[in-house]
């Protein structure tokens, strides 16, 4: 039974037990009612589409909770990578400087999936008590066999070069004929054949083996790898710390977006661009700091432009895949996201195009059609710079110096027009990176921030 209590208390309500009264016969329908009937009196003071908001809201968290759990299966798959890799090496099919580390004594250790494909699996890890980036493709793997915890025979269809009787200058001339179909005729390969073949003798015996050159040959396959070795003089791109076959292992890079910190992905599309910009510029670092980032960046568009080994472009330009290590130096976080010059060639010769659009390579490589012929040219719209730039308008014009602000929004504006014409390319390009770069230098020159 219920007994009501006096004006003031806290409920209005209290429920005395069956236990202690049972011959009044109360059963359980009358606690129903003593709950339930004064809520059911205030119910019409409730609006209905609060409650509607609140059913949408729960019904939209779990679905975007269910689709973030139920996609990392699919994108995860580091434990198949590495049961593939140590396979073929306990075979003797692949060789590689970290092989021993993954498959014998474990101290090369998954642990943070950070993949976007599950053809191309990322992970964060730990290497000798370091943090690192375990980078390894498992493509043919998951065309091998459509059960995801079989081993698949991807040695016939990944390391099949070169072939067992090759002679070591028969290898050097297949190295160099890649690399001039990849990187132009450059003047410069022969170094590089000779840096490959120094990293592909791993027990340093002056020797090859068959699994050493089948494990650099399919490396070379991979475009990030090709560009971490035409690319690693430079200060601004991730180190290349040990392989095992196709897996590699770099350097990890603390921040490894432009603003410091990036939005989860399960909430990027559930968030107006508004939202974006404000959690972006509340993450990112101070001003100074974010000039000193710049001039990196701007830099490492210097030494892509008619490098060593030829040109770059940078065919998906986003603050997602440029970042910066703790002493604010800029570091290229995705290489993956950048291409050679032979590389957009090959892609643009004889296509056929209506339109400039249909010119494009990556996300934004974009040359020019020539609308007489219907087919694509070679000249870019536009250059790295100009991408850059505008990247950088918002990055740079928030939180910028009042006394500089002006000169600094004039000078990025001159630098998003650039042409990618090869005629203007020469004179423009530099004039206009060296002007920014003096500008923002001269603002942090002399000072902690330098």
């Amino acid at each position: 039974m219920y007994i009501k209590k006096a004006e003031g208390s806290i409920s209005e309500f209290v429920w005395k037990s069956p236990i202690l009264d049972s011959t009044d016969g109360l059963s359980t329908t009358v606690f129903t009612h003593c709950i339930f009937l004064p809520l059911q009196n205030r119910l019409p003071g409730i609006k209905v589409k609060y409650l509607l908001v609140v059913w949408l809201g729960i019904f939209v968290g779990s679905w975007v909770a269910y689709m973030h759990y139920s996609s990392y299966s699919e994108l995860c798959r580091g434990h198949i990578c590495r049961m593939i890799i140590c396979d073929q090496y306990k075979k003797g099919i692949i060789s590689g400087s970290t092989c021993k580390d993954l498959c014998e004594e474990h101290s090369l250790r998954f642990q943070h999936c950070l993949s976007s494909s599950p053809t191309q699996q990322v992970y964060s890890g730990l290497w000798k008590e370091k943090e690192v980036i375990i980078k390894c493709g498992i493509e043919e793997a998951l065309k091998a066999d459509s059960n995801p915890d079989s081993i698949p025979r991807r040695d016939v269809v990944l390391f099949d070069k070169p072939t067992r009787g090759t002679s070591m200058d028969e290898f050097k001339e297949m190295l160099l004929n890649f690399l001039k179909s990849n990187l132009g005729d450059q003047t410069s390969l022969a170094a590089l054949v000779s840096q490959i073949i120094t990293m592909a003798d791993v027990n340093r015996d002056g020797k090859v083996s068959l699994a050493e050159a089948k494990s650099i040959w399919a490396l070379l396959q991979l475009n990030e790898f090709l560009l971490m070795l035409s690319l690693h003089e430079k200060e601004h791109t991730s180190k290349l710390l040990g392989y095992c076959g196709d897996l590699y292992i770099t350097e990890k890079i603390p921040h490894n977006s432009l603003y410091g910190a990036d939005i989860p992905a399960f909430l990027q599309s559930l968030l107006p661009a508004a939202v974006h910009q404000v959690i972006h510029q509340w993450f990112a670092p101070a001003w100074p700091r974010r000039a000193k980032i710049t001039i990196g960046l701007l830099e490492f568009v210097e030494e892509i432009f008619h490098g060593t080994y030829g040109n770059f472009y940078i065919c998906e330009t986003s603050f997602r895949n440029v970042g910066y290590n703790d002493k604010y130096d800029f570091k290229m976080v995705n290489l993956r996201k950048v291409a050679t010059e032979m590389t957009i060639r090959g892609f643009l010769k004889g296509r056929h195009c209506e339109q400039n659009v249909d010119c494009t390579y990556g996300k934004d490589c974009m040359a020019t059609c020539d609308k007489l012929m219907k087919q694509c040219k070679s000249d870019m719209v536009q250059p790295n710079l100009a991408k850059v730039c505008r990247l950088l308008q918002d990055y740079l014009l928030y939180g910028a110096p009042p006394d500089l602000k002006e000169e600094l929004q004039k000078q990025l504006r001159t630098c998003m027009t650039l042409s990618g014409l090869a005629s203007q390319m020469e004179v423009h390009h530099s004039l206009v990176l060296n002007n920014l770069k003096t500008l923002l230098w001269k603002k942090i020159s002399n000072t902690k921030y330098s």
